[in-house]
């Protein structure tokens, strides 16, 4: 047997140890929530040290920055990344996964869950080769909380501490319970504004303020956010609305959820909303 085969067997075997591990532990129901909340946390970090690592390299206006800047221009990254593949996950599960689709009879609509839903807001898993992936929404929003409010208020005021806050009670509460899960997938694909908001401060931060690609940036976001973080809660309250009976039948604390958290962040983005247009209306007149 040639040592190129014996590698292959080897790499093999250790795989196989390894699926059995994630299979009979991580994946198992009991330990769901736990492994992928510890998983995502260390990717944090890691995604954390490799934005500051590539950007030192192909990014010669990283290296100008303060060190408040540089900061904030990593946790952008983490950001970023959460808010990609969050929004695939809750687009998933709201337009196109049968769990819950009205036409599923396996139980109330507001207490339908599974291993992957409740691993994905637990923690997002892809595969990159044999290597395994994960990214969490409950610990990125404590943790970017925790990291606004250590460098407040350079990375964000009150609003931002109020929404990572909700946001993050709402979707540890569902997670943990398995409650009003399909209402949580729908207020986390507003997430998908995050990269294009995120994308306009590097551009400003690296004096890109004045290109086509800073006015296209703001087009963008604007009907991005209009689409996922007004017409979309528009959509989800309507839902609600129809499905008033068996939302009555939650936890208190799930239904009181339901209703609050939604509501405080509909009337925020609003608000960020009419700035956008403010916004957009300014770099418009500029260009003119």
């Amino acid at each position: 047997m040639t040592r190129s085969l014996k590698n292959v067997l080897a790499f093999k075997s250790y795989q196989n140890q390894a699926e059995v591990l994630v299979r009979n532990y991580v994946l198992a129901d009991p330990y769901i929530p736990y492994t992928s909340v510890l998983g995502g946390i260390l990717t944090c970090k890691l995604v954390y040290d490799l934005t500051q690592l590539i950007s030192t390299f192909y990014f010669r206006s990283y290296n100008g920055l303060t060190k408040i800047q540089r900061i904030e221009w990593n946790n952008r990254g983490v950001s970023t990344l959460h808010a990609v593949f969050i929004s695939i996950m809750s687009v998933y599960f709201v337009f196109w996964s049968e769990l819950f689709s009205d036409h599923n009879s396996a139980g109330l609509i507001t207490h339908r869950n599974s291993p992957l839903s409740t691993f994905a807001l637990g923690g997002i898993h892809s595969s990159f080769w044999s290597f395994d992936f994960w990214q969490i929404s409950v610990g990125y929003f404590f943790s970017d909380l925790g990291m606004i409010c250590w460098l407040y208020p350079s990375l964000g005021g009150v609003e931002y501490i109020v929404h990572h806050f909700l946001s993050g009670i709402a979707v540890a509460y569902s997670m943990l319970t398995g409650e009003g899960q399909l209402y949580t997938f729908m207020v986390l694909i507003s997430e998908v504004t995050t990269p294009e908001i995120n994308m306009r401060w590097y551009l400003d931060i690296s004096g890109l303020k004045r290109s086509s690609a800073y006015l296209i940036n703001g087009v963008v976001i604007f009907f991005g956010w209009l689409v996922a973080r007004i017409l979309l809660f528009v959509y989800m309250f309507y839902h609600v609305y129809l499905h008033h009976a068996q939302v009555m039948k939650m936890h208190i604390v799930g239904f009181l959820l339901v209703f609050f958290v939604p509501l405080v962040l509909a009337t925020m983005n609003v608000l960020w909303f009419w700035k956008i247009i403010k916004g957009l209306k300014k770099t418009l007149a500029k260009r003119k």
